[in-house]
Parts: structure tokens; C-alpha cells; sequence
């Protein structure tokens, strides 16, 4: 449908005349998307220094941005609601030691796909036309594995949807995102967080209150966009529609023990929230490119690095998931700093954000205060934070008959093998 095509040709064209190697790769599904974030430097004589990127941000305009919110000054069309620079909120992971030389696989099993970079006529005229390169020079050969470095455990999981021809690394899809999360939510018991782009898809959602169900005393907070990042008359009702249902069939099965929130900043503009991660009882953390929807558990390529810490938090409670885990430190570290920016805070203010009970008591008042602020006309000081509770507007009947197959086929399309489908596993 040619979305950033023209901005990925002028960077391939320029990258390439300098010396550099860009393929434009077209080998994805019918409305499928190549949406791996990743990027992997390696060193032949410094590899204790070697680093791979892993996570939400796009090398794009518009995402540079940190966490005072103030847009990025090279912004994109975006929806007029975020105002001209939108603010961007995402979460990306700098790994060191081995997990860089798997991140290093997952490109050089697409560099080295023997199929033709685009088939479709009108792809490859089109290349052919421009001069594209369409053939992956070789790569040198694969450097030994950088010495371990921290603490962390890394387990790099993947989406590669069913496709025709195979891909010879997963010749019938790969759904282990899917699979890592609904691992760690049936261990859930107290707390799981998480920020994502979409909250879409009933078949996820259903992976999440299954844990709802299941644990009586368990909690969950969300982060998301407060609106869609495009606007038209597909698309936001598309969105919604996606959205409204998976958050329904969460809350039926959580009630009051589910928090939905987005974020704004000092002025009211609302901040885009682009990041995709999880914090499981403060153990298991997991930061990548896979939304919370069907598409990125099935359909698009994706990547998502889990992380689990060697060092255990002494902070009570030490063990909240009560399962012998124990709280590890990135993943709680991680939980605290990301509240702490929500809610105004600064380091090390977060004594009561450490226990799950409490950091959603805490998370709870502070929606509801700024809440008010706002209901009550902006009188008087503004309260600190910058979550607010989420109101998503549920489409019309009508509405929702009409978008329903543009949600299912555009915005949310089904990757699995026809099996998997009908017994909507992953």
C-alpha cells in the first residue's frame, strides 16, 4: 500500500551510494510488515565491546524524544491531537555479551533468505526501474560470541508468520512471543505491567484474563495511546473497535483489579505511547517490536527480548509472587523507573510503588486526582503525574458491523497455520 516506501527508497538509494548495503524487503505476507526493531555492531577486535539494540524504537522521525515528553523536532504526520511535535514514549534495550550474537542471527537468517526480495510485478518493475538492489551480498563469515557481560539472562523470542514460500528459518511461522507470554502470565500472581501501542485482539486479551481469572488477588496496570496515531474513517474505528473488545473481556474478568491508563504532559497534550513491554511480579521483563495484538503474535515479523536477572531485589517484599522466584533487580528496576516518570517522581522516590498492591493503590489515587483536576476546569494547582485513566470511546453498532472486516483483514490480520487458527492457539 506504498506506506513509507518512498522515505525507505531515498534511504536506501543514499546508504547505498556511500557504501553501505540496504535491501527493501518485500518478503512478508499480503498486508504484512517487516516490524523487527534491531539493530547489531560487532567488532573482529574489541568484542567485549560488541552491542545489539532491541525494542520499540523506530530509526525514524519522530521518535526521538526522552522522558520530559517534549517531541521530537523532526516530527511525521501524525494525528492532530498530539499536537506538531507529538510526544513519543517507547522502551529499547542496549545488550552486551552473547545475546548479541543472537541477535545477529535473526538478521542473518533474513539477509540470507534465498527468495526474491519482492515478487509481486508491480514490486519488482518498480524496482528494477530504480535500480534497487534486490540481491544480499555475502555476508563475512560470523565472529565468535562476546564474553558474557552482567547479570541477565536474555532469551530473544520471534513472530514469523505462515507463508508461501517458507521462510527457511521457520518454515511454517514462528510464534514465540506469543508463547514467552503466555509462559510467564500462567506464573503471574501479583502484579503484571505493561505499556503497549494497541491493546488490540480478543485472542490475546484472552491470554490475559485467563491469568485474571485464575488468580484472584493478581493485578494489572496498562499503559497506552489515548488515541490512534492516524486519523480517517477507517482507521479509528478500527482501532476501537480492536481495542474496546479485548479491554472489555479483560475487565470482565479483573474488574476493579485492572488499571487501563494513558499518559499526557504538563499541558494536557497527550504523549503517543509506542513502547511494547511486560514486567511479570517484578521477575520476568520482556521489552521488544511485538504489540500486544494478533498481528504481532502471528502475522508481521517481530522481535522481543525477555530478561531475566541473576541478582535478586532485597527490597520487600523479596518474594511477591510468593513462588520461591524472588524479585530480580532489572525487572523491578525497570518497573520503578518507568512509575516514576509517569507519576512525576524523582530517583529513588518510590517507596510506595515497591509493593503491587501498593503501586496500584498509589497509580489508582494519582489517575484520579488529575481526573478531577481536569472535570473540575484546571482550577488550582495541577496535581503531579501524568497518568489518567482511559476512556475509550466504543464504537456504534453500525459502526463496528461496518469496520469489522477492515479490523480483521487490514489492522488485524491472522499469520497462523489454519490449524492453529480453529483451535486459537498460538
Amino acid at each position: 500500500m506504498g506506506f513509507s516506501a518512498g522515505p525507505n527508497r531515498k534511504f536506501a538509494t543514499q546508504v547505498n551510494a556511500a557504501g553501505g548495503e540496504v535491501l527493501l524487503d518485500q518478503r512478508v505476507r499480503a498486508l504484512g510488515s517487516h516490524h523487527q526493531k534491531l539493530v547489531v555492531i560487532r567488532r573482529p577486535r574489541r568484542s567485549a565491546a560488541d552491542v545489539a539494540f532491541v525494542g520499540g524504537i523506530d530509526l525514524a522521525h519522530s521518535r526521538r524524544d526522552d522522558a520530559a515528553h517534549r517531541g521530537d523536532a523532526q516530527p511525521r504526520p501524525f494525528a492532530a491531537a498530539y499536537g506538531a511535535t507529538p510526544p513519543w514514549h517507547d522502551v529499547q534495550l542496549e545488550l552486551h555479551g552473547p545475546a548479541v550474537a543472537d541477535a545477529e542471527v535473526v538478521f542473518r537468517e533474513r539477509w540470507n533468505d534465498p527468495t526474491a526480495v519482492s515478487r509481486a510485478p508491480w514490486q519488482v518493475f518498480g524496482d528494477v526501474v530504480r535500480g534497487a538492489d534486490r540481491t544480499a551480498s555475502p555476508l563475512p563469515a560470523a565472529l565468535p560470541d562476546p564474553p558474557r557481560a552482567g547479570s541477565c539472562a536474555v532469551q530473544l523470542s520471534r513472530t514469523y508468520p505462515r507463508r508461501w514460500p517458507g521462510y527457511p528459518f521457520a518454515p511454517h511461522g514462528e510464534r514465540s512471543i506469543a508463547r514467552g507470554y503466555a509462559k510467564a502470565l500462567s506464573r503471574a500472581q501479583r502484579l503484571v505491567y505493561i505499556e503497549d501501542q494497541y491493546l488490540w485482539s480478543t485472542d490475546v486479551a484472552r491470554v490475559f484474563a485467563t491469568a485474571l481469572r485464575r488468580c484472584p488477588q493478581l493485578r494489572l496496570i496498562a499503559v497506552a495511546p489515548r488515541f490512534p496515531d492516524q486519523e480517517g474513517t477507517v482507521h479509528v474505528p478500527s482501532a476501537l473497535l480492536g481495542q474496546t473488545a479485548a479491554l472489555a473481556m479483560v475487565r470482565k474478568a479483573g474488574g476493579d483489579r485492572v488499571q487501563v491508563l494513558d499518559l499526557e504532559i504538563g499541558d494536557g497534550t497527550p504523549v503517543y505511547v509506542h513502547a511494547k513491554t511486560c514486567i511479570v511480579d517484578d521477575v520476568w521483563a520482556a521489552v521488544g517490536s511485538g504489540n500486544l495484538n494478533r498481528r504481532s503474535w502471528t502475522h508481521d515479523s517481530e522481535l522481543t527480548a525477555a530478561v531475566l536477572d541473576s541478582d535478586r531485589d532485597a527490597r520487600d517484599p523479596v518474594d511477591p509472587a510468593g513462588q520461591g522466584d524472588g524479585a530480580r533487580r532489572f525487572a523491578r528496576d525497570l518497573r520503578l523507573q518507568l512509575l516514576r516518570e509517569h507519576l512525576d517522581r524523582a530517583d529513588g522516590d518510590d517507596a510506595d510503588l515497591v509493593d503491587p498492591d501498593d503501586a496500584a493503590a498509589t497509580v489508582r489515587r494519582s489517575a484520579a486526582a488529575l481526573d478531577g483536576w481536569h472535570r473540575d476546569g484546571r482550577t488550582g494547582p495541577r496535581p503531579p503525574g501524568r497518568l489518567r485513566n482511559h476512556r475509550a470511546k466504543t464504537p456504534p453498532a453500525w459502526q463496528r458491523w461496518l469496520t469489522a472486516p477492515a479490523y480483521a483483514t487490514l489492522f488485524d490480520p491472522d499469520g497462523r497455520p489454519p490449524g492453529m487458527k480453529l483451535r486459537r492457539t498460538f
